[in-house]
């Protein structure tokens, strides 16, 4: 674009030629090919649900042991719902025996190196018996009463909260048999209460007069208990309206409780009912040792899935005017959404972001200050909340996400990224497929994606604890994808263990490096009037942010990097040597202005502050217009107005992208935010042109980059980096390989890498400023047509159940539910396909072995060794020449899913599903049984297996990359 002369230089160092850098450190060695270290933290954790809190010491120290052996790095405690006829196992939570458990398990988890996280308290959201009256979740009620012409209000100012009753199991009582509070009941496994709304009035906060013309008056002191109001009203032209506000107890109940964990949620506003709630944990933990234990956990904020909203708090009147400058009181018409409009929607957003506040300043705070003082950190999903997430996730130790969403993931990852935090973390893989459907593979999909929204820190969901003697299938949590030992896919569980270890030791390690700091216009939704009184925030489209959500989806496909960063994060942002470094140590080149209407004062001097020194500002669209909120409004919005009329005064149009020049900086306003930060000097990563997904982070000595082949096609060829190196490795995850990369340099003095992913794949490829020693890594090209290998085959079958199936012989490879033999259909685990091969006579350096299908994944061992483990497709292997002996032995190991087994139980009425609350509930509409839960009666029998013809494929190992001519 014609208007890139007019920007700064300094973006532009990215561009430096790939031979420049070569002749600065000719010769020198940077490391070696190793892979990073793998620690207990870089391997993947699991969620641990303890259902009822049953368990034996000697039982979790065997289960660990199994863990630990599968490559899990840690656990995470998170008790739930018992288990039917185990009542007499049942273990309170946080009572002695309670802690006996989880000192054990510390001690264990010391021996087996894996780490310890635990959430603070049973199921979500916290909350307990514990909870009382002063202490739980509140909500607001505002009623109107118009005074008629006596001038006297004749009906009380009372409000009786309706009743509401709602449970998550299938036992229904009536509330008049329930007593209150909930947790001085029996049987509350059983009865499962998802919220207890007691018939009762509710106390008065305030009573407002209002008429027009006249100042309000507050009548909240002339209420009596009974609710009448001694007051006559002042004659007036348009009479007089009262407004009251009411506060109501929410009643939602802990979801998923366990045994001794049942009650309210506690008032996730107020900082004393939180010290309240964490008091019972003090007195818990008083005199025994936790050394074994990193950080408490805090699940999504769910307490809104219920009939109204925890939307207050007995202090929220006095936080709003300390927070906002202003009473609310005397407002009130227009947060209920009356009178003039502008002023609704100002207040309204006042409202909603001292919600916010509170749940950052109250809660958020005060939970991660009580850990700490205890030397742990905290572990938070802000997600679902009516807060602002990014600074919700800047206040965590370990954020994390969860969903499949690349834009909400980077939520938690952008505050990581922004605020220097190590570690991003994600609730993976939950509930994939039906259950018992999901495989490794899928597993592997959705792990990636969360790899690619910048989590470094996955944390499966999830894996049931169940005693060893429990009979098949055991205990499981009903959205979780059964990562336990008695799931056939944990044969091969390792796979996928060792893949997500060696990944997380490359994204751990080095810094982020994203490029752009997109502003995240919270403001904009908060000021949006007509859609209740909270919105709660996933970063998904429903938040009615459309243009951010635009902007941000054609950065992320367009391959510019960015995080996204809050008005409160901005505050901290200076410039450094050109770019622009916040509070956390991230340096980026830019910052983004999605579309923004309201936008505070002070983001915007800080902006035009960033400018004004040096700094690039994009600007989708249009600048914001006006600043949010209603107080000192006419002051803010003259000084937002001076401000924006300065700095349009020496503006200038070329290429339809408007420049405003501002100190050593400038703005560019136009509606195709790429090519204006690609005319900016911004790296723009162009991998992703051609279906590629990638990630990137800075090391001392170049660059990491993990890319996925998302296309349906392998990516072969030479593609250029945004950065300029002198050599490259590439490591491949999933096997383990790394070597040398062929690299060269391009037309355009990019240096250009060799790459052959398939779709599917992976790839990590680290650059580096200095020569790197070691063996190159293999390419290979197709040197003739496939041949099948012939010969008999045996299946012998050797791991599962219900029981082993007889082994047979076939002609050639087969699934082994396609023939009819008995059992065989209904059976889950694993058998070896079997068969001998004479070694091909004409020469190649390689042969690719091609397994057609596999159903589900497989192990493939050549002449007694183990050459390749494959989860998910294209389902080959490349066998180099001296690994083929003139006779060999081929061994496939199949492992199918759980599927086939718990069909042929449920069409037997087995009974397995014994769960308390919610028991297991069908993901999908059509496995929904009469009686409301999963059942795969009525499943085909899933294809399990092998099937061929297995063949074998001349390969050319490709020797001379570096010469070949640029392009």
């Amino acid at each position: 674009m014609s208007f890139l002369p007019l920007l700064e230089s300094s973006l532009l160092r990215s561009t430096i030629p790939m031979l420049l850098l070569a002749a600065v450190h000719p010769g020198t060695r940077a490391a070696d090919l190793e892979w990073p270290e793998i620690t207990a933290e870089t391997k993947p954790w699991s969620r641990w649900w303890w259902l009822g809190n049953i368990g034996r010491p000697e039982d979790f120290s065997s289960e660990m042991e199994k863990y630990a052996a599968v490559g899990l790095g840690g656990l995470e405690i998170t008790p739930i719902y018992g288990v039917r006829g185990y009542e007499s196992r049942f273990v309170p939570y946080l009572s002695a025996d309670w802690m006996k458990q989880l000192g054990h398990v510390l001690e264990e988890g010391k021996r087996l190196d894996l780490g310890i996280d635990m959430a603070t308290g049973t199921g979500w959201p916290f909350g307990g018996p514990w909870i009382g009256p002063d202490t739980a979740g509140r909500y607001l009620v505002h009623r109107v009463y118009p005074v008629g012409g006596s001038g006297r209000l004749e009906e009380p100012v009372v409000f009786e909260q309706e009743p509401v009753l709602r449970f998550a199991g299938p036992l229904r009582v009536v509330l008049s048999e329930l007593r209150d509070p909930v947790s001085s009941n029996d049987n509350l496994q059983a009865l499962a209460l998802d919220q207890v709304r007691f018939p009762r009035r509710i106390p008065l906060v305030a009573l407002i007069g209002f008429s027009s013309g006249r100042d309000p008056i507050d009548l909240t002191g002339r209420v009596d208990p009974d609710g009448r109001l001694d007051w006559e009203a002042p004659p007036a032209s348009e009479g007089w309206t009262l407004h009251a506000l009411f506060q109501g107890w929410h009643g939602k109940q802990v979801e998923r409780a366990g045994p001794g964990g049942e009650g309210d949620v506690v008032d996730h506003f107020s900082g004393d009912a939180l010290k309240s709630y964490l008091g019972h944990f003090d007195q818990a933990f008083a005199g025994r040792p936790l050394d074994g234990l990193r950080a408490f956990f805090n699940d999504s904020y769910e307490v809104d899935d219920a009939d109204g909203e925890a939307d207050f708090t007995p202090s929220f009147l006095e936080a709003f005017e300390m927070r906002r400058g202003y009473d609310l009181r005397w407002h009130l018409p227009a947060l209920s959404g009356g009178g003039d409009g502008d002023e609704a929607a100002r207040v309204l957003s006042d409202y909603r972001e001292t919600i916010s506040d509170l749940l950052l300043e109250e809660f958020t705070r005060t939970w991660g200050g009580w850990a700490r003082a205890m030397g742990k950190i905290i572990r938070n999903q802000a997600h679902g909340s009516p807060g602002n997430l990014l600074d919700l996730y800047a206040a965590s130790d370990i954020p994390e996400q969860e969903g499949s969403d690349v834009l909400s993931i980077k939520m938690a990852s952008s505050a990581a990224h922004v605020t220097g935090k190590r570690l991003a973390s994600a609730e993976a893989a939950t509930w994939i497929n039906e259950h018992f459907s999901g495989t490794l593979g899928e597993v592997k999909e959705a792990v990636d994606q969360f790899f690619l929204g910048g989590i470094n820190h996955i944390v499966y969901h999830g894996t049931a604890f169940s005693p060893p003697d429990e009979p098949w299938p055991g205990f499981h949590f009903y959205a979780s994808i059964e990562l336990n030992p008695s799931n056939p896919i944990w044969r091969d569980f390792p796979v996928l263990n060792r893949y997500v270890a060696r990944v997380q030791s490359f994204l751990q390690t080095g810094r982020p490096d994203e490029d752009v700091l997109l502003y995240y216009p919270i403001h904009d939704r908060w000021a949006q009037v007509g859609d209740g009184t909270l919105p709660h925030f996933h970063g998904r489209e429903n938040e009615g942010m459309t243009q951010w959500r635009e902007v941000s989806g054609r950065l992320h496909q367009a391959g510019l990097g960015f995080d996204f960063v809050s008005d409160r994060q901005l505050g901290g942002v200076t410039l450094a040597d050109g770019l622009l470094r916040t509070e956390g140590g991230a340096d980026y080149r830019a910052i983004v202005l999605p579309e923004t209407r309201l936008m505070p004062l002070e983001t915007l001097q800080r902006v035009l502050g960033l400018v004004a020194q040096g700094a690039t500002a994009v600007v989708q669209g249009s600048l914001p217009v006006d600043v949010p909120g209603w107080s000192r409004l006419e002051e803010r919005r003259a000084a937002f107005e001076a401000l924006v009329g300065n700095l349009k005064q020496n503006g200038s149009i070329a290429d339809g992208v408007e420049i405003l020049p501002w100190g050593r900086g400038r703005l560019l306003i136009g509606d195709d935010p790429v090519a204006m930060l690609e005319a900016a000097g911004v790296r723009r990563e162009t991998l992703v042109d051609v279906g590629f997904s990638m990630i990137r982070r800075r090391t001392e000595a170049g660059h990491d980059l993990f890319l996925v082949n998302r296309s349906v096609e392998t990516l072969d060829g030479w593609f250029p980096l945004a950065d300029a190196f002198h050599d490259a490795a590439l490591y491949d995850p999933m096997s383990g390989m790394s070597g040398r990369g062929a690299t060269r340099t391009g037309r355009d003095m990019k240096g250009e890498i060799f790459l052959q992913v398939p779709p599917g794949a992976s790839i990590i490829i680290r650059t580096s400023d200095r020569a790197i020693e070691g063996p190159a890594f293999p390419y290979w090209r197709k040197g003739g047509e496939g041949v099948a290998i012939g010969g008999e085959w045996s299946i012998d079958f050797v791991a599962g159940g219900p029981d082993l199936p007889e082994s047979v012989v076939l002609q050639e490879p087969g699934f082994w539910t396609e023939r009819g033999w008995e059992r065989a259909a209904v059976f889950s685990g694993t058998a070896v396909y079997r068969t001998g091969f004479v070694r091909p006579e004409n020469p190649a350096d390689g042969w690719m072995l091609n397994l057609p299908e596999v159903a589900d994944s497989c192990r493939v061992r050549l002449n007694g060794r183990e050459i390749a483990a494959l989860i998910h497709p294209p389902w080959r292997v490349i066998l180099t020449a001296d690994e083929l002996l003139e006779s060999n032995d081929l061994e496939i190991e199949v492992t199918n899913l759980a599927a086939n087994r718990i069909a042929d139980l449920d069409r037997r009425s087995v009974l397995w599903k014994r769960f308390y609350n919610v028991n297991m509930p069908a993901r999908f509409r059509e496995n929904r049984g009469p009686d409301g839960l999963f059942t795969a009666a009525a499943w085909p029998v899933r294809p399990s297996g092998l099937a061929g013809p297995v063949t074998l494929t001349p390969m050319e190992a490709l020797k001379s990359l570096e010469p070949m001519p640029t392009r």
